[in-house]
This record gives C-alpha cells, sequence and structure tokens, in this order.
C-alpha cells in the first residue's frame, strides 16, 4: 500500500493529479533561469482575478499561443498576434493582461540588453537566497508581504503591469523566493534543501 503524503493545505488540491503533481515538483524550487522566471511571471499576471488552478490547466494552450514564451518572439507580436491570442479559447482572453505580456517581453529584453541578467535583478531582493518560512497552518500564510510590495514596486517601477504586491507574493512562492511550504508539508524540507 503506498503511503500518503502530507501535503499543504490548497482548497481543491486534494485528489487532482495536475494540482498534486504542480505541488510536489515545481510549486517552492528555487528557480534560477530568467526566461522561466518571466514565462511564470507573465502567468501570474494572467492569473489576476482568477485561481492558480485555471491557470494550470492551461498553461500548455498558453506555451503554445505565446510561442514557447520566447521573449524574442513575444516582443515581435503586432495586431494580428493581439487578435489571435484574443480568438484562442485555450488561454485567459484579456486585452490588458495580453497587452501586459507583450510589453513585459519588450522590457526583459532592454534589461538584458543593458546587461541586467532578470534572474540576477529577481534575486537581489533575497540575497540570493530563499527566505525560509515556517509556517505550521494554511491561515499562517501572508497573501503578501512587506518584501512583496518592495518586489511589485521595483517591477512597476521598469513597466511591468499585474504585478501587484499579491500577484508578486504568489509568483515568489511559485518559483521558490519564499519557501511557503507549511512545515508538516513533505516538500518543506525537500525545497529547502534545494537552495543555493
Amino acid at each position: 500500500m503506498a503511503e500518503s503524503l502530507t501535503r499543504c493545505e490548497w482548497r481543491g488540491m486534494a485528489g487532482d493529479p495536475l494540482y498534486e503533481a504542480y505541488h510536489d515538483e515545481e510549486w517552492g524550487v528555487p528557480e534560477y533561469d530568467s526566461r522561466a522566471l518571466w514565462e511564470k511571471l507573465v502567468l501570474d499576471g494572467f492569473q489576476a482575478g482568477l485561481a492558480w488552478i485555471t491557470i494550470l490547466r492551461k498553461r500548455d494552450a498558453f506555451r503554445a499561443a505565446f510561442d514557447g514564451f520566447d521573449p524574442e518572439k513575444v516582443v515581435r507580436y503586432g495586431e494580428a498576434d493581439r487578435a489571435r491570442l484574443m480568438a484562442d479559447a485555450g488561454i485567459v482572453r484579456s486585452n490588458a493582461k495580453i497587452d501586459a505580456a507583450i510589453e513585459s517581453a519588450k522590457i526583459y529584453l532592454q534589461m538584458k540588453a543593458k546587461g541586467e541578467d532578470f534572474a540576477e535583478f529577481c534575486w537581489s531582493f533575497t540575497g540570493g537566497r530563499p527566505v525560509q518560512n515556517r509556517w505550521t497552518a494554511f491561515g499562517q500564510v501572508p497573501a503578501q508581504t512587506d518584501l512583496a510590495v518592495e518586489v511589485s514596486k521595483a517591477l512597476k517601477a521598469k513597466g511591468f503591469k499585474f504585478v501587484g504586491p499579491v500577484i508578486v507574493y504568489a509568483w515568489m512562492q511559485a518559483v521558490g523566493m519564499v519557501n511557503d511550504h507549511l512545515t508538516c508539508c513533505h516538500r518543506h524540507d525537500a525545497v529547502k534543501g534545494l537552495a543555493r
């Protein structure tokens, strides 16, 4: 008989193979690749006002629609691409979010052209190491923190949109800048051990 795992107390996760796999394999794992960090920031922007599971279920469609989140391709999107994306039922169709995603590719590439690595920029807020929290219950996990407010302001200053502190904190949790797995969760110590 398989051993049951103790997981974080996310609503709707229990018994959902996609959601459980995301929790067990991706969420909270420190991400140091600039392009992957940017993709996840864009996806979290699309999440605004929605549940993450909605974006997770559409993630493959998003990747197909946005050319694998290749910023060099996304930055060249024009009106035909905007129309194509707005007609794609596989993704979240929002003019504002689509425009923000395209603009963010431009900002990402401008940073790169100036020698500013997106991953280094993101991780500079935590000194290059994940913040290791020790929450024991789901109700203790904040929706945002002072650090998320700081990162949000810095992203907005560069021109990024849909990067309010709540979205930014969710993104920081997802990309492992913050370890918010509950201490009782089987992933807490495993994720902690992945820190550089």
